[in-house]
């Protein structure tokens, strides 16, 4: 191999550089120790080939196997190979420069000493460069200066002004790989805390340069099919359909003042293109712009506004789909100040929706949907119902990506509107069921989302006759056309659960055939877990988000139908699947598995009864903190369980109290956690006073943090019986925590 590393050929060169590293990185670089000392003399080699092929081939053994350089296996070879990779900063050939500094690169983040000890040496070599004619060159000094700033940010202060006067030229840079890795700056020196204090002043020339990176390039647009407006007819392919995950059901407790925004509101910072998968210019100027308008906020908007306007009402669309996206990536930071624009920015971009653009159609839906919390907090008919008419226009549009848009941003409309969307139930059915006989594969996916969110925000509005037959055929038609092992049941299930929950007593002509088919998921996926373990060369692992989501589907039925989930408890062997599952080693499964034991609690104690001494040592073992939502979904469970057992839940009080003790007394604990935790201990007080009592003092404390913010109702009312007779058993308890 390396006889070739200096072949005439790249391409040669590159190859026998792969073949290298392939066998470095099998573990083979201790069996080979002469391979880097080697490498390393190559460098100096007179014959250009030959030093940047032994480069080529270091650079990608420090990608792979960038840890084991950095350790006693293999003598610290770092010690050596940095100093001697800073020697060719000032090389020559620009190839050659790059490669030194990319091979240096691999170390920042692991903080790997031999850099640490060369550190101002580095820094120093990188200004040096920062002007290099390369545009290679300049992306791997932006690169280093952007990880140096996470991780050396002390050795970059002093600098930081020349730093950042660099990163808005390059920021500019006539190449665009170099201006995406300059944009990564920003987003990371917002992360850190002296953002404010060295950007204020920069700001004004930053933010007209981040909002030009946010326009569509020519090759995006190409990309992007931005060209072609009516695309409905025309299938997705299959790599078109990203992997979508399940997120399991966990319980939690309604609050006096729920939360404004959605806790993942950030991750949808640039929904509107996002088949163009790869991160570019555009998406991290917009990323960008979003953590500095949280940074910063409303003091964001002198810099902003004057551009803002020009954008708006700029004739060519380009311009105008940018100032659109912008308005939309700084409506989280820059809320309140831009309050007083609204009235007469929303109807603007109202009207956008049926620009003749499909891709500034796209972009209006996402960004009128950050605006929503605004809009639903207005008279109705101001701007609920127009976005709302218009909205679902879109959802039926020609254009696939407007559909999307349109149909993401109509289920956060939704979720903020919740039960201000019953008078317009009929209308937006219609829509939502037309678009079934009209969405290609991917949309398709997306709609089962929107209908669910629909039945979670208006829940029990949508069990009305005329509602059920519009929504369920079409539904119940998907259902019977997939197969068991189609991952579309995913999205659908997940569907049918919100809707089974909102219809409560509406569904029961439909449990049946859908009760049964979760049931067979569940005993599929348990058989085919089990041939596995048994013979792993022979059956394929199963894939457990299948009984996952069925137990998903199972807890809505139980919530929706309740005491009428009885009989089909009765027929089927639910209970011993759920043993099973409540033990599975995934958490996921056992998350699910507990949902399901509270809601059958709820539904029909007697077929929960007889399983009580079998579930309660399961339920106690999985009151581990480490795994949250396991944690929380079991916590619950017991608390339901004890209000249907009473004083019958007394020999098992000491398998779960202790640990319910130590949660609630656990500092970093999740909010929902504590919550459910306090209700649990109460209502174990309640059941079992004289059992629980003596530890009063032990959680009367956290107790009342606990549960001072949410809203009266059962669970609440239940707890705090038991802790009042709690204290009839035990008043010390409380009397010594007031002395404390």
């Amino acid at each position: 191999c390396l006889n070739n590393i200096g072949d005439a050929s790249s391409l040669i060169r590159a190859t026998i550089g792969i073949l290298i590293t392939t066998i470095a990185s099998k573990g083979e670089l201790q069996m080979w120790p002469e391979l880097l000392p080697q490498l390393c003399n190559l460098l100096n080699s007179e014959d250009y080939n030959t030093c940047e092929g032994a480069f080529g081939a270091l650079q990608k053994i420090c990608e792979d196997s960038a840890e084991l350089l950095d350790s006693d296996a293999l003598n610290r070879p770092l010690n050596v190979m940095i100093p001697k990779f800073l020697q060719f900063f000032k090389h020559c050939s620009p190839k050659i420069r790059s490669h030194a500094i990319a091979c240096v690169n691999q170390f920042i983040m692991e903080r790997a000493q031999a850099l640490m000890d060369n550190i101002d040496t580095f820094i120093e070599h990188l200004f040096a460069l920062a002007v290099d004619e390369d545009p290679e060159v300049r992306k791997n000094v932006c690169r280093a200066l952007v990880m140096l700033l996470e991780v050396r940010i002390d050795r970059l202060i002093p600098h930081m002004h020349s730093i950042i006067q660099y990163m808005l030229e390059r920021t500019q840079d006539s190449d665009e790989n170099v201006a995406l890795e300059a944009c990564e700056f920003w987003l990371t020196l917002a992360e850190q805390p002296i953002c404010k204090e060295v950007l204020s002043s920069p700001l004004v020339q930053l933010i007209p340069i981040l909002v030009k990176g946010m326009k569509y390039s020519e090759i995006d647009i190409i990309l992007l099919k931005g060209d072609v407006e009516e695309d409905e007819a025309i299938p997705d392919s299959e790599q078109d359909i990203k992997p979508r995950f399940h997120k399991s059901r966990t319980v939690t407790l309604q609050h006096e003042e729920e939360r404004l925004q959605d806790e993942e509101d950030g991750e949808d910072e640039d929904d509107d293109d996002d088949t163009l998968s790869d991160w570019n210019l555009r998406k991290c100027s917009a990323a960008a712009l979003d953590v500095l308008a949280n940074v910063f906020r409303d003091e964001l908007l002198p810099h902003l506004l004057p551009l803002l306007k020009g954008l708006l009402f700029h004739p060519e669309w380009v311009i105008k789909e940018s100032g659109i996206l912008v308005l939309g990536a700084i409506a989280e930071g820059c809320m309140q100040g831009m309050v007083p624009y609204l009235p007469e920015l929303i109807p603007h971009l109202i009207q956008c929706l049926s620009d003749k653009k499909a891709l500034v159609r796209s972009i209006a839906c996402w960004t009128l949907s950050r605006y929503a919390h605004w809009v639903v907090s207005q008279p109705p008919d101001m701007y609920l119902k127009p976005l709302m008419t218009e909205l679902l226009k879109r959802i039926l549009d020609s254009n696939k990506r407007v559909q999307e848009a349109a149909c993401s941003a109509f289920a956060t409309l939704e979720e903020e509107a919740c039960t201000e969307l019953v008078p317009y139930l009929s209308f937006i059915l219609d829509t939502l069921v037309f678009a079934f006989g009209k969405y290609q594969h991917k949309n398709l996916l997306i709609l089962y989302d929107a209908i669910g969110t629909l039945a979670d925000s208006v829940g029990h509005h949508l069990n009305q006759p005329e509602y059920i037959q519009k929504l369920m055929p079409p539904l119940i038609q998907k259902w019977n056309e997939l197969k068991d092992e189609d991952k579309d049941l995913f999205p659908l299930l997940e569907c049918l659960s919100s809707v089974a929950t909102a219809l409560q007593s509406g569904f029961l002509p439909y449990c049946e055939p859908v009760y049964q088919r979760c049931v067979t998921l569940v005993q599929k996926t348990l058989a085919q877990a089990m041939m596995y373990s048994q013979h792993p060369d022979q059956y394929e692992a199963p894939d457990k988000d299948f009984m996952i989501v069925a137990l998903d589907l199972l807890s809505g039925l139980a919530e929706g139908l309740g005491c009428h989930v009885e009989q089909l408890v009765a027929r089927s062997n639910i209970m011993t699947l759920l043993f099973q599952c409540m033990q599975d080693t995934m958490p996921e499964v056992r998350q699910s598995s507990f949902a399901l034991l509270g809601d059958l609690t709820k539904a029909c104690f007697m077929h929960v009864k007889p399983c009580i001494a079998e579930f309660m040592p399961i339920l106690g073992t999985n009151l581990n903190p480490e795994f949250i939502s396991v944690c929380n979904n079991a916590t619950w469970a017991i608390g339901e369980i004890c209000m249907q057992m009473g004083a019958e839940m007394q020999p098992y009080v000491q398998m779960v109290l202790n640990n319910l003790v130590e949660i609630i007394n656990r500092p970093n604990t999740p909010k929902t956690l504590l919550e459910n935790t306090a209700i649990t201990i109460g209502r174990l007080g309640y059941v079992c006073p004289q059992e629980v009592a003596p530890m009063l003092q032990q959680f009367i404390r956290p107790w009342c943090t606990s549960l001072r913010n949410i809203r009266d109702n059962e669970e609440k009312d239940s707890a705090f019986r038991g802790i009042c007779m709690m204290i009839g058993v035990n008043p010390g308890g409380v009397v010594q925590v007031n002395k404390l």
